[in-house]
Order: structure tokens, then C-alpha cells, then sequence
């Protein structure tokens, strides 16, 4: 997941920016009139984008045994209430083959976040029926790349729609200049982006006969922010069942984002529930003065102090005494490999791109944000946060390189055209959500947890599997646990919940086997099982 926002500088940028723009309009104002140009010929429209597709065949093996199926490529297009286009949508399909009642098949529709992020992570990395083979924890080596037979393809389980967001993939927003009537602001923003979704997959339920299968939802990162709008668009607006939920890498609650809660002093919340993230990466890097012999039990006592301790501690502010504050920097110390000069002097608040960029810091090095186990070089030995993020050093090449020449080759499909990876949706993002119940959209922190406790009610039956890393200083999996806890739902819905976390970072299927796990974990799911609201995965013993 891609998070930013503006620096001061940028910001200064745009101020100046601004300025020399309006100094230049008084300027002209002083200049006699000239005489008004001609106007240039406009170009003509160019030609919308249309729906189209290409289905080709394959075959994947998983688990020994062999599943045929049929792969499409397309586009599908978004229109408005005036059936004018405003959107277009890539997609790849992989549907097994032979399947003589589609309505006894599973559907699972998957998306990664950004906001801004195509989907190309969840398809050529974990879930699809081909894998590119990138470093695990460490840095891939250069080209040539490999792509292989992804053993823990989830088609065994579930025929698979891998959607790109609007504005990424092969789609884009198509304006005035194409024949259309989309603007950025039709489709770039939380509660937009959501019924962009919901108005894809009830074309696609459409187009495909699909209706009556059992569906379900697969986000990772912001798309797990974009399925607990979505699920209950779907359920309450467009009469679209769901079956189950599967949040990986969850973040519903922005308000309690490790990384950047020094703009909002007074919620202490965010730093107690990235304390486990912070143990288990230095726990990797061996940093820990006194290392424990099992991460599993040495994350339980972190949390406990979290929760009692810690946040006892920062809630008294300034207030603090002086011998408390060394006795809960001592601890913080001990969990976190942090110098106790360092956590004194940031007040025992230490955000996500602090740890990343301190944790390693007498080697220059900083850790990974969305897995820390991935280090690499800083930007700046002597910034306050980690610039820049090892992971993407290590999978953005590979990936992005095998799925353009794989699309083109194998699935025939996007010639003359270009795919985008990433969209710089940013600035036209509108974070604004109306949530269930409020009157109009609300100007706070995007929050999104009574969007999915509304459905969850809504549709009683629906499952929600929650899995995510411990290694993940993005989206920290403690956090993700939390909100699960705080929807405000009844304990016969909370059963409906099940719960599991692997020793890996945000992108959990980057470790082969987690991957082989996180299959087994999704497969029993979306077969019926896994429920309870018990943790069912935790971490393997570091050797």
C-alpha cells in the first residue's frame, strides 16, 4: 500500500506556485490588450475505450492434481446514469474449466490498494495460476526473471476475478476528449471507488451468468478499506450476496495508522498497537538485547504490555514521572532494540518510518515498511524516518516485467496498449466516506468499520477471514486485530471471524511458505470452514 502525504516542502511548492501564477495575472493586467489570437484547430475526439476481452486456455497444477481453465483478459466499461462511459476497467479472469453448474463454483473477486495500486501483486504473486519468483526477504536477483506453476494458485478452491482499480491496469477514466463523461472525481475517492467496484462485479455477475454462485470478496492493504464499503454496497444497494470477506493486510480505522500519528497528539493508540510490529522486526534482525526462544509467546507478553503498561504511560503526557518514563523506556528497550536515550528523547512515541529508519541504523541500513525483514541501504544516514522502502527494490522489476510480456504473450491480450502498475491518485483522492447512518459524507479520518459491522448484520451468514503479517510496519497486524474487536457487533457475529497472522511482512505470500499456508487457510475458508474467532495461524519457530 502506497500512503503519502505532501511534504512541507511540496507544499511551499504549491504556495509559491500559486503566487507566481497570480503575480503573472496582475502583471498582464498592467499590459495593453493585445489582439485576441485565433483559435487552433481543436484535435478531434479521440475513440472511447471499449469493452473487449481475450479468452484463452491454460492449466495449473495445485496440490498434485491438474485443473484446466479458461483465461480472460478484458475490459469492462463504467457508464452513468446518462449511459455515458466514464470508466474503463482491466481485468483478468481464470475460471476452471469443465464446470457444468457454475452456481455450485465459488467466485472470488481480488483487488490489492494503493489507493492507486493495480492488482498485478495478488495475481502474479499469490493467487494465480502462474508466480513470479521474486527474493524472499532479500533482493531478487537481476534479469533474466522466473515465472513458474504457483503450487498454491487458489483455483483449486475458487475460480478467481483479478480487477484493477479505475486509472490503473489497462483502464483509465475516459473524459470529454474521448467521447465520454468521467472526471477523476467520478471514481477517485473512498466511497466512489467502492461503486466503481460494486458497478464492475454486477456487470460482470451479468455478463457471465454468475449470479447465483457463492461470492467473495479478497482485498489486500487499502482494498480491505475498499471491501468493508463494498460488501455492504453490495449487500444493501445492489442485492449482491456475499458469502465471506477475506481482509489481508487490514486497515479499516486510518486513525490508528502507525504512520503518521504525530499530526494527531493526544490519540496514543496508533504507537501501542505498532509495539508487537516493532518486537517481531527487531526479534528478525536480532536486535533484541535478550532474545526469546519463541516468538509466539514473546509477542502475547509485548501486546500485554501495550495495552496495560504503556498505554497507562502515554496517557498521562507530560505528566509523566520521571521514574516511570525510565522504567517504560527501559521496557521499550527490551522489546524493541531501541537505544534508551533515543526513546527517551522521542517521548516513548516511535512511528513506523522512526523504527524502520533507527532499527539498523549504526549499518546505514534501513528495514522494509511493508516487510521489515527486507533492509536495505538509507536515502539519508541522517533523516528522521526511512526514505524509500527495500521491498519494492526487490519485486517491482521482476513482476512488472513478467506480467507485461505473460498478458501479451500467453493471455493475448493488451497490444498497443499500456499497462500502469501504479496510479498518482493522491491528489484528486477524496478520503471523505459517508459511513451507514450518517447524513452526508464526514470530514474526519477515513474509518470504515461500520461499514463492515453494518454488513456483517446485514447479511448474518457472511464470514470474515482476517490474516495478515507480523513483520508489517504498514498495516500492523495487532491493529487489524483491534478493530476486528471494536465493530460493535453481537458475540454470535464475532464467531463469524477467524483470525491468521504469519511470520512475514504486508505482502504475507512473499515467503513461499507462508503462501502454502495462507492457500490452505483461503481454501478452507471459501470451502466452509475456518470460523470461530480464534487465531487458527500464528508464527513458526525462527530457526
Amino acid at each position: 500500500m502506497n500512503r503519502r502525504i505532501p511534504s512541507a516542502l511540496s507544499l511551499a511548492f504549491a504556495i509559491l506556485a500559486a503566487s507566481a501564477v497570480g503575480a503573472g495575472i496582475a502583471a498582464a493586467q498592467d499590459e495593453p490588450p493585445a489582439q485576441t489570437p485565433k483559435a487552433a484547430p481543436q484535435p478531434a475526439p479521440r475513440p472511447a475505450p471499449k469493452a473487449e476481452k481475450s479468452v484463452t486456455q491454460g492449466a495449473v497444477t495445485v496440490g498434485g492434481a491438474r485443473i484446466a481453465y479458461d483465461a480472460t483478459a478484458g475490459i469492462l466499461i463504467l457508464k452513468n446514469k446518462d449511459e455515458k462511459p466514464i470508466a474503463s476497467m482491466s481485468y483478468v479472469a481464470y475460471t476452471k474449466s469443465g464446470v457444468t453448474d457454475p452456481s455450485e463454483r465459488p467466485l472470488t473477486f481480488c483487488y490489492n490498494g494503493g489507493p492507486g495500486s493495480s492488482t498485478i501483486w495478488l495475481h502474479m504473486l499469490a493467487l494465480g495460476p502462474k508466480r513470479v519468483v521474486v527474493g524472499n526477504g532479500t533482493l531478487t536477483p537481476p534479469a533474466p526473471y522466473k515465472m513458474v506453476n504457483n503450487d498454491d494458485s487458489l483455483l483449486d478452491a475458487t475460480d478467481l476475478v483479478f480487477i484493477d482499480a479505475p486509472g490503473t491496469g489497462f483502464g483509465r477514466v475516459i473524459g470529454k476528449d474521448e467521447g465520454g463523461a468521467g472526471t477523476p472525481k467520478d471514481v477517485f475517492g473512498i466511497d466512489e471507488d467502492a461503486h466503481a467496484f460494486a458497478d464492475f462485479i454486477t456487470q460482470y455477475l451479468t455478463e457471465n451468468n454468475r449470479w447465483t454462485s457463492p461470492k467473495y470478496l479478497f482485498g489486500e492493504s487499502y482494498g480491505t478499506t475498499r471491501s468493508a464499503v463494498l460488501s455492504h454496497v453490495l449487500l444493501t444497494d445492489r442485492g449482491v450476496g456475499l458469502n465471506g470477506v477475506v481482509l489481508l493486510s487490514s486497515i479499516l480505522n486510518w486513525n490508528i495508522s502507525v504512520d503518521f500519528p504525530q499530526i494527531d497528539p493526544g490519540i496514543n493508540i496508533a504507537y501501542e498497537l505498532g509495539l508487537p510490529s516493532y518486537a517481531a522486526t527487531a526479534f528478525y534482525h536480532h536486535k533484541l538485547p535478550q532474545a526469546p526462544k519463541d516468538l509466539d509467546s514473546f509477542l502475547k507478553e509485548v501486546e500485554q504490555f501495550a495495552v496495560t503498561d504503556y498505554a497507562r504511560a502515554l496517557d498521562q503526557g507530560d505528566q509523566l514521572d520521571a521514574t516511570t518514563r525510565q522504567q517504560i523506556a527501559d521496557k521499550l528497550h527490551a522489546y524493541t532494540g531501541l537505544p534508551v536515550a533515543y526513546l527517551l528523547k522521542a517521548g516513548l512515541k516511535v512511528t513506523g518510518g522512526q523504527f524502520a529508519q533507527t532499527l539498523l541504523g549504526d549499518d546505514a541500513m534501513i528495514t522494509g515498511r511493508l516487510d521489515a525483514r527486507y533492509s536495505g541501504p538509507t536515502l539519508n544516514p541522517l533523516g528522521e524516518e526511512a526514505g524509500g522502502d527495500p521491498l519494492d527494490s526487490s519485486i517491482d522489476a521482476p513482476t512488472i516485467a513478467q506480467f507485461n510480456q505473460y498478458v501479451r504473450e500467453t493471455l493475448k491480450f493488451g497490444k498497443d496498449m499500456t499497462y500502469r502498475p501504479q496510479a498518482d491518485v493522491f491528489a484528486a483522492w477524496d478520503f471523505k466516506h459517508q459511513p451507514p447512518g450518517a447524513p452526508f459524507k464526514l470530514p474526519f479520518t477515513p474509518n470504515v468499520m461500520l461499514d463492515l459491522a453494518a454488513a456483517m448484520k446485514f447479511a448474518p451468514n457472511m464470514r470474515v477471514m482476517l490474516a495478515g503479517g507480523y513483520f508489517d510496519l504498514g498495516t500492523p497486524f495487532y491493529a487489524a486485530e483491534f478493530e476486528m474487536h471494536q465493530m460493535g457487533i453481537q458475540p454470535e457475529l464475532q464467531k463469524n471471524i477467524s483470525y491468521h497472522f504469519y511470520p512475514s511482512g504486508h505482502m504475507v505470500y512473499l515467503d513461499p511458505a507462508v503462501l502454502h499456508r495462507l492457500h490452505d487457510d483461503a481454501a478452507k475458508f471459501i470451502r466452509g470452514g475456518g470460523q470461530g474467532g480464534q487465531q487458527t495461524s500464528g508464527p513458526m519457530k525462527q530457526k
